[in-house]
């Protein structure tokens, strides 16, 4: 997502073919006669890394290489997560690629994957590193400043607003964060962020956070949800408090609740990335790496705005997941 992100609930623990649990199954090793590339995700119950997960099988039968796909069960997991990631470099694949938690704790892993001349490929969140070759990913600045462009028409450019945020340790986290902000202090000086709280992405933590900020900014205007997680647990805050129609809610990324919010009009709007093109393009450049291809530093990935008049349009509608 996204950039994804979420909660604990059935709702949000879609998994296609695979339960929640398969999340923390040892990566196995690959046929003898193709390459093995893990790929080791931020989280695995949010409906947008399945949408990655399915953009990444496709890229594997694309180029005949074997992939497992996995990821914590939530994500605060850092240590569930560097555990799978220890897991996968104990495989001698040809390649990795890994969406940090957070990049100063895999960074020895990391480190140990350079010396053994295993590529590594960023995608999502990425790392914050110069170790992977290439991250694929949607520019999560620019698609937060846009967030934070339509956020102040919403609201008549003036007002209080606050941020719930999935954490502050990830690339996603921190760069959706710092480009809805830093647009909102460069554009809009009638606009006071009043509070940004981190929920983890988990819809009833990101609940009770957003409720706490109405409670003690009653005045407040808008939510930016800076994930699937993030954004449904505002809206459900939004909805507890019987504040619906008074509060804009933007949210990021897709999901059942968010595109049902946005259709009924509850949720302004929302950010979506590509996800089927996150996990398509972390494989193909992992195989191109292993090649010897050169690979481009960064591989952007796109976003677009949709809201109830386009949720349905050409352009729009594959890029979004239930």
């Amino acid at each position: 997502m996204l950039g994804a992100c979420g909660s604990k609930t059935t709702d949000t623990k879609t998994t296609g073919a695979s339960a929640a649990p398969a999340a923390t199954a040892a990566p196995v090793a690959a046929k003898a006669d193709k390459l093995y590339i893990p790929v080791i995700s931020k989280g695995f119950q949010h409906q947008f890394w399945q949408a990655v997960k399915q953009g990444a099988e496709k890229a594997a039968k694309e180029f005949n290489v074997e992939i497992t796909f996995e990821g914590p069960e939530t994500e605060t997991q850092v240590d569930k997560q560097i555990e799978m990631l220890q897991a996968a470099l104990g495989k001698k694949p040809a390649a990795i690629a890994f969406a940090a938690l957070d990049s100063k704790a895999a960074t020895p892993l990391l480190e140990k994957a350079k010396a053994g001349k295993i590529p590594v490929i960023g995608f999502d969140s990425g790392v914050d590193s110069d170790i992977p070759v290439t991250t694929a990913a949607t520019d999560n600045k620019a698609a937060a400043a846009l967030a934070a462009d339509k956020m102040a028409a919403l609201i008549g450019n003036e007002g209080e607003i606050a941020l719930v945020v999935h954490d502050q340790t990830s690339r996603t986290g921190i760069d959706r964060r710092d480009g809805f902000t830093n647009r909102i202090k460069e554009k809009y000086p009638n606009i006071k962020i009043v509070d940004t709280q981190y929920g983890g992405g988990d819809q009833l933590k990101s609940t009770d956070l957003a409720k706490a900020i109405v409670q003690a900014h009653p005045n407040v205007k808008g939510f930016f949800g800076a994930n699937e997680g993030s954004a449904i647990g505002v809206l459900n805050a939004v909805t507890e408090l019987k504040k619906e129609g008074k509060i804009v809610v933007i949210g990021y990324d897709s999901g059942k609740q968010q595109m049902a919010a946005i259709r009924s009009g509850k949720m302004a709007g929302a950010i979506t990335q590509d996800p089927i093109g996150i996990g398509y393009w972390s494989v193909k450049a992992a195989v191109q790496a292993i090649k010897g291809e050169t690979v481009p530093k960064s591989i952007d990935t796109g976003f677009h705005w949709y809201d109830k008049t386009n949720i349905d349009a050409a352009d729009i509608k594959p890029l979004l997941y239930e």
